[in-house]
């Protein structure tokens, strides 16, 4: 009885002892920031993370050193712009004790995001056995943001930067490596790029909450998140963008590269709206202005039963949205597989798109996108068709132009004859005397040969706003 009287005293003297230590802060920056990471170049750099209130925390980094003081649990400091190109070093974060994140460099910095065929690694693309044992840049690194929908907002993720080598890539974004890869080349600077991807989702997974909500359009949305947060499900409004965008914030990005759609692609007129929306929602998010956004168009293929004009609608809302400003577009309808909606040419994907990025963000000179539909005239019984980004001239590929179809007021589309007059289509059917409409490629699998001579293909389009088989689905 006497030896339990003991071991009590112990204990409660323990407990007292315990109480009365100040407890040791545990200091710690948010995942995004770890051995191997890129810092964004030539833009003030956020670091940010957890710590005890009151606790000063300072960062070092070059000939830099900035303080701050957490409070609420959390802290955040600016580094001012950095040069890129200059060798690694190493980051001291330094609360109550010091962490050193080592081998950090400064350069480029995408996110990576969309659905499976932004998902789909490496390993699953194009000679991948050559082009994984060729993967040697340790000036490119990779971070794979971890798979989790949330119900709201959450500040932090799991992931890691890895130096980009044979043993890393297998398993990152085949489109976000073969983008970066080109960005490197070209640039000669370290590129950073953080893979946000899931396979089957929805673009308003992928949404704020606030901007479902800001337009009716999208109140269907809304009401079916509202129904109840399904755990593990990633295809509700928003769970996305909570679990692996808002963690991301506000992390020093050049830009985003985005392939997403197919799961979309059955409410292509909403789809319309949504996606600019959701890409104005990003750039607001990160407060970075309009940082460069561009996307992959859908590559053909054959979905089941679902009526052909789906996909091509589709192809249409993307092809609207660069109207949205500093956007950019990959099309990749010759590239694509009817029996397979992931094609493995994922290398042509990300240099298309590294060549809207090389252009149109760091001022190359050079033929960055196919032909675009810009208007139409009607010519007594002809439609001649205009385009932008003709480059050095239009081509027919293989022989004549195909893909072309022509109505009159009766909607009724019919296959067409198209011949190159200059930089225009001359769009012509002896089944319709008086046309006004033209399409081009208007079904899930066409297979057109419009291209520009520096080979780059000609996205479809339709001239016309008749009635869409989307129309009114939410």
């Amino acid at each position: 009885m006497r030896m339990l009287k003991w071991q009590l005293w112990l204990v409660t003297l323990g407990l007292t002892v315990g109480a009365a230590l100040p407890a040791v802060a545990a200091v710690k920056p948010a995942a995004l920031f770890c051995d191997n990471m890129v810092l964004q170049c030539d833009a003030k750099v956020p670091v940010w993370g957890t710590g005890d209130d009151g606790e000063q925390v300072t960062v070092r980094f070059r000939d830099q050193e900035v303080s701050t003081v957490a409070k609420g649990g959390k802290w955040i400091l600016w580094l001012a712009p950095l040069k890129a190109g200059e060798p690694a070093e190493d980051m001291t974060l330094t609360g109550n004790y010091t962490i050193t994140i080592r081998n950090v460099q400064v350069g480029e910095v995408w996110i990576c995001s969309g659905q499976s065929n932004m998902q789909m690694s490496v390993s699953g693309s194009n000679n991948a056995q050559e082009e994984i044992a060729a993967a040697d840049y340790p000036n490119i690194r990779l971070f794979t943001v971890a798979r989790k929908p949330q119900p709201e907002p959450v500040d932090d993720c799991v992931g890691n930067w890895s130096v980009c080598s044979p043993q890393a890539v297998g398993g990152f974004s085949a489109v976000g490596y073969f983008f970066g890869r080109c960005l490197h080349k070209e640039l000669d600077v370290p590129v950073g790029l953080i893979n946000s991807s899931w396979g089957g989702t929805i673009a308003e997974a992928w949404t704020s909450r606030e901007t479902l909500q800001s337009d009716e359009a999208f109140k269907a949305i809304v009401e079916r998140r509202d129904a109840g947060f399904k755990p593990g499900n990633p295809n509700q409004g928003s769970v996305l963008y909570n679990g692996m965008i808002h963690p991301l914030l506000p992390y020093a990005i050049r830009g985003a590269i985005w392939y997403q759609g197919e799961s979309n692609r059955g409410r292509a007129e909403q789809y319309a709206k949504l996606f600019p929306a959701m890409i104005t929602d990003w750039r607001k998010s990160f407060g970075q202005g309009d940082f460069p956004f561009l996307f992959v168009q859908l590559a053909p293929f054959r979905y089941g039963g679902a009526d052909p004009a789906e996909c091509a609608e589709l192809w249409e809302a993307q092809l609207k949205t660069l109207s949205l400003a500093n956007t950019g577009m990959a099309v990749t309808t010759d590239i694509g597989n009817f029996t397979d909606i992931h094609p493995k040419n994922k290398q042509d994907v990300g240099k298309r798109l590294a060549l809207w990025a090389l252009a149109k963000t760091f001022g190359q000179e050079l033929v960055y996108s196919g032909p675009l539909y810009d208007s139409m005239s009607v010519e007594g019984d002809k439609i001649r068709v205009k385009f932008q980004h003709v480059g050095g001239g239009l081509v027919a590929k293989g022989g004549p132009l195909a893909e072309f179809t022509i109505a009159g007021e009766d909607q009724k589309f019919v296959p067409a004859e198209a011949v190159i007059d200059g930089d225009a289509i001359v769009v012509h059917s002896d089944e319709v005397a008086r046309p006004v409409a033209v399409r081009f490629a208007w079904n899930d699998t066409p297979t057109p040969n419009l291209f520009n001579k520096e080979g780059l293909p000609a996205s479809p389009f339709r001239t016309d706003d008749f009635p869409m088989v989307t129309a009114g689905r939410r």
